[in-house]
């Protein structure tokens, strides 16, 4: 198979949209991290996603979708759903919510779950692509499972190349992290760290969210991005490194004069997460044996990079059957 690389212009969108309704793959960005899409209705299209990435299929995928109408033909919304989505789609934050039992989509989706997860990506061209096809679209990172997320088409190139349709290049990621994932069952609870803040989170729902403890069923994920060890590059890490060990490459953040590249030299969150799956790309391609990467604050964003930099510092289960 050739990989295509289309423009991000109408005739790109118009080409990407028609590959997913003959049931093809194409990556596309969000502002996130670029996706890997198919016909979410179609479950040939998303046993194609797993083959591609070589991801576990009891690991349930995220739909996108143009718009709330569409969300709201999938799933059903209560009243703390609806606020959540008002407030923050589009927008990088997901909602796990009870399918709908007419929703027409694939049970490869789910993982077979009764609940499915939704989100309104925050992208000019992503909702483009949404609005032309005119459907949900399923859309894990667009990356080989277990490896780091994917913020620019080169990225995506360098592990699926030959292995799905397209690409729709839009430059880099501007969030640079995956979405937040909020759940309902049976309270409001952060099951994923992300790309909108945890307490943004909060101050939506005056203080009313629980959080998810990673430790409990840690292979056995009720969302995307929960597995153990993820995210992860071929060099091991070394994690709240304050110094660089001979042989090692080092991560920084904040003013550090041994940093081989710095998340954000000024100590700045957001420019951090920004720059995370792209500094690990980058570091990665220098074939080290091990990253050395900085503290970072456990604080706003801080959480949801400790939390990516944890599963990629996991110990590597095998990878099971698909």
């Amino acid at each position: 198979m050739i990989t295509k690389t289309l423009n991000n212009d109408r005739n790109g969108i118009n080409r990407a949209a028609q590959i997913l309704q003959n049931g093809g793959l194409v990556a596309f960005a969000t502002e996130t991290v670029y996706g890997l899409g198919a016909d979410a209705r179609n479950g040939q299209a998303i046993a194609g996603i797993f083959q591609a990435k070589g991801r576990p299929s009891f690991n349930p995928l995220i739909v996108h979708v143009a718009n709330l109408e569409m969300a709201q033909e999938i799933a059903e919304f209560d009243d703390t759903a609806l606020k959540l989505a008002s407030t923050f789609w589009p927008g990088p934050l997901t909602l796990v919510l009870p399918l709908r039992q007419n929703s027409g989509l694939s049970g490869l989706v789910t993982a077979g779950l009764q609940t499915i997860g939704l989100r309104m990506p925050d992208h000019t061209i992503a909702n483009q692509l949404l609005t032309t096809f005119s459907g949900p679209v399923a859309a894990p990172s667009a990356n080989i499972s277990g490896k780091i997320s994917p913020t620019t088409a080169d990225h995506v190139t360098e592990g699926l190349a030959g292995k799905i349709d397209a690409i729709l290049d839009a430059g880099a990621c501007k969030v640079g992290l995956e979405s937040s994932i909020v759940g309902f069952d049976p309270v409001p609870t952060l099951l994923r760290s992300g790309g909108l803040a945890q307490d943004a989170i909060e101050r939506c729902l005056a203080g009313n969210l629980a959080i998810h403890n990673p430790s409990e069923k840690p292979n056995a994920p009720n969302a995307p991005g929960q597995l153990s060890s993820h995210y992860a590059p071929t060099a091991s890490l070394r994690l709240n490194a304050k110094s660089k060990r001979a042989g090692e490459l080092k991560l920084g953040f904040g003013p550090d004069t041994q940093a081989d590249l710095n998340l954000s030299p000024c100590a700045d969150l957001v420019e951090a997460a920004a720059n995370l799956f792209a500094h690990l790309h980058a570091l990665d391609r220098q074939k080290a044996g091990t990253i050395a990467v900085a503290p970072i604050p456990q604080k706003g964003l801080g959480i949801a990079i400790n939390d990516r930099l944890s599963r990629a510092a996991a110990p590597r289960p095998k990878r099971p059957d698909l």
